[in-house]
């Protein structure tokens, strides 16, 4: 618990708090040194003399200077804290934490003022008297209540009685007059703590005194500590219990506070949901903080090693330095102490660094564990009312903690490797101008998972070098596989570090890997990234491909044609694996013609019948019936035809090297062509009397199951 104990130290003496009470910004003060930093303002800047000349009609009176917010009696002594400024005027001191305070205009109290047993008692407190936050210099004038205004911090006040009982050496006895002895019992009806002597003198076990309870002294404290919480009073109402929750102005209010003051028409809730509410908040907030107090635990830990490393490194690079100066002693004599000299210098500046670093984050690391016991000893308080009076302060700091370990500070500065190496080659009449140079391969790039995906049938990746490789990279090298566990094979080569593949195979799964190189040679490969293309093709006709006398419409899923002769479009997407299917409707079919469907080679003829040449696989059909058609070879004359409206369907499967053709989801006739391999492309072949619409992306027909039928028969 050492690191919570600079929370609850006072800013202005450095003590641990001694009756704390809360200003309006969140922040606390002693209450004998919040009396010690007063400041009397001017008659004419007072809230009274404002109301006097009518200028005022708020309860929220603003001091010309700066806006400075007033404490005002009807607003239970929180004002708009937006507009808190220090006192440009006032002198400022340091305390003994090293911040900035403002001394009192009038003599200052003595020792015995500064322990005072109540507000009640304290002096008078001189009109028109204003206080500064010692923490955030914001400036308040105090109304007519002075510092009982202020509501007096509880939950701070048990937490320091309990952290300063658990730093005592022994608990004392209580009657001992001089030199107290080390107490062995406690009485739990008298609540003292007894040596033996006084234990036997004072509280003799007979007549009364033998009902009573003796404990030792450690469960004595912990009985203490468990003592039922005080019931709060409000400060507006000193005879009122605070029992509700103002949400607006997010504090505690009494019944009369809701029937006579401000509160009557805010939205308020019991005390005790808000309580446990935001305690549960807090415990939330403080998950968060744990968890990077944890990170930068862990990061402290790699820190250290760091430092371990770079002082092997160091040596390491030291007797590598020195046994090749050695090899080049009679020329190297001068030069051997500069290379020696910078070395050490890198050395040097990489532990301080590093050191560094381990300085800044063990003090952040102190702070956020300081924050967050006190904040646990904070949810320990079975106080509702003191409870929120500083919850939402809490919170917000937690989270401002919590956010202060953001991105980025938990990441060494500094590598621990020596990226320099001793180039011996040159011939002694240079050796004047020898000097380290790189000569390490670069380190392995990252691939960026977040930029790779697939589309279709193409694979996006992309990567980047290590944040902390300082080797310098000429071009990188992308590898794949053929998607289907074969070889890796080279993609791409350039300086780019993003690459798109097209042309893959549908529904196969490719693994990916890139690697790094510049003059000193190729670097180790990333991790293999393993990528899926579209299970179901989606393409469109191309009309880069496609004879100048076709036309496009529909994004390109729609094609007719200017000419009365058989022009040929082919799909903007080939196939050499698996099993594709794809349909065609009839949108205008007029005067009997002869359209074409099937696949294609890239470099069929486009000015003919798809069919004509060797390129080409089809089915061409009129009203009336169709013939597959390949180099011009007419087979399987089937009955049937087509109409507008009519579908055609192609099945090409790669796994059997068969296709079929369907009209109607009907199949029309045999397995059409059979000991397909390679690369094809869906075609059609129409003239000006025929419009067709594409539809892609459809699954295999459920009559179908690849693999099972003979084909030499009918699909069925």
């Amino acid at each position: 618990m050492d690191e919570m104990e600079e929370e609850l130290k006072c800013p202005v003496c450095g003590s641990f708090y001694r009756e704390p009470i809360i200003l309006p910004c969140s922040h606390n003060i002693c209450l004998a040194c919040a009396r010690n930093i007063l400041v009397q303002t001017p008659e004419a800047e007072s809230p009274q003399s404002s109301r006097a000349s009518g200028s005022g009609v708020s309860d929220y009176d603003y001091l010309d200077l700066d806006k400075m917010s007033l404490y005002s009696e009807a607003d239970s002594g929180y004002g708009s804290y937006g507009g808190f400024v220090s006192a440009p005027t006032t002198p400022c001191q340091k305390s003994p934490n090293g911040v900035r305070v403002f001394p009192p205009t009038a003599p200052q109290p003595t020792p015995q003022q500064h322990l005072l047993p109540h507000p009640g008692s304290l002096p008078p407190i001189p009109r028109n008297s204003c206080i500064t936050c010692p923490q955030c210099h914001r400036s308040l004038i105090l109304d007519d209540r002075g510092l009982r205004g202020f509501p007096k911090n509880r939950v701070l006040e048990g937490v320091v009685d309990r952290y300063q009982q658990s730093k005592a050496a022994a608990l004392k006895c209580q009657l001992c007059e001089k030199s107290p002895k080390e107490a062995t019992v406690m009485c739990e009806q008298c609540d003292v703590f007894y040596c033996d002597p006084c234990r036997l003198r004072c509280h003799p076990p007979r007549g009364p005194l033998a009902k009573h309870r003796l404990v030792p002294p450690a469960q004595g404290r912990i009985s203490r500590r468990a003592s039922p919480r005080k019931i709060s009073t409000c400060t507006e109402h000193e005879l009122e219990n605070l029992s509700m929750y103002c949400v607006q102005c997010k504090m505690p209010v009494c019944y009369q506070c809701l029937e006579e003051g401000k509160h009557g028409t805010h939205e308020v809730k019991a005390l005790g949901a808000m309580w446990k509410l935001h305690k549960g908040q807090l415990s939330q907030a403080l998950n968060g903080l744990s968890d990077r107090a944890t990170e930068a635990k862990e990061f402290l830990v790699q820190l250290r090693n760091m430092v371990q490393h770079i002082q092997e490194n160091g040596v390491e690079f030291e007797a590598c330095l020195v046994a090749q100066c050695d090899a080049l002693i009679d020329a190297l004599n001068r030069r051997k102490a500069q290379l020696l000299a910078q070395v050490n210098k890198e050395h040097e500046h990489k532990l301080k660094v590093v050191r560094d670093q381990i300085s800044h984050c063990t003090v952040k690391l102190r702070q956020t564990t300081g924050l967050m016991e006190y904040c646990l000893e904070v949810i320990k308080e079975n106080d509702p009312s003191g409870f929120l009076q500083i919850s939402d302060a809490l919170i917000r700091r937690v989270h401002m903690t919590e956010g202060q370990w953001g991105k980025g500070t938990l990441t060494p500065r500094m590598t621990s490797d020596f990226d320099l190496t001793l180039d011996s080659g040159p011939l002694l009449q240079t050796i004047h101008q020898l000097d380290f140079v790189q000569m390490k391969v670069p380190a392995a790039p990252m691939l960026q998972l977040e930029e790779c995906c697939t589309q279709n049938n193409s694979a996006t990746l992309s990567w980047k070098q290590p944040p902390l490789s300082t080797i310098a990279v000429e071009g990188y090298i992308l590898e794949l596989d053929d998607g289907n566990g074969g070889p890796f094979r080279e993609v791409y080569v350039g300086t780019e570090t993003i690459c798109t593949v097209d042309g893959l195979h549908f529904n196969s799964t490719y693994k990916s890997r890139v690697k790094a190189f510049n003059s000193s040679g190729v670097g180790q490969y990333s991790k293999t990234l393993i990528m899926q293309t579209s299970e179901i093709a989606w393409f469109t006709f191309d009309p880069a491909s496609a004879h100048p006398d076709i036309v496009f419409s529909n994004d390109n899923l729609t094609v007719s044609c200017n000419s009365y002769d058989d022009r040929v479009v082919m799909g903007n997407s080939a196939f050499s694996r698996g099993v594709h299917y794809w349909e065609m409707t009839v949108d205008r079919y007029d005067n009997h013609p002869d359209p074409a469907f099937g696949i294609a080679r890239g470099d069929v003829l486009k000015d003919v019948m798809l069919g004509k040449d060797d390129k080409a696989w089809a089915m061409y059909v009129d009203n009336n019936r169709s013939w597959f058609m390949h180099n011009n070879s007419h087979t399987n004359r089937t009955d049937g035809g087509i109409t507008k409206g009519a579908t055609i369907g192609v099945l090409l499967d790669f796994t059997r090297g068969i296709l079929i053709f369907l009209i109607n989801d009907e199949q029309q006739g045999p397995v059409a062509f059979e000991g397909l391999e390679g690369t094809y492309y869906p075609a059609i072949s129409l003239n000006r009397n025929v419009q067709v619409t594409l539809h892609t992306g459809l699954p295999i027909p459920d009559f179908y199951t690849p693999g099972e039928a003979d084909p030499n028969s009918s699909v069925c």
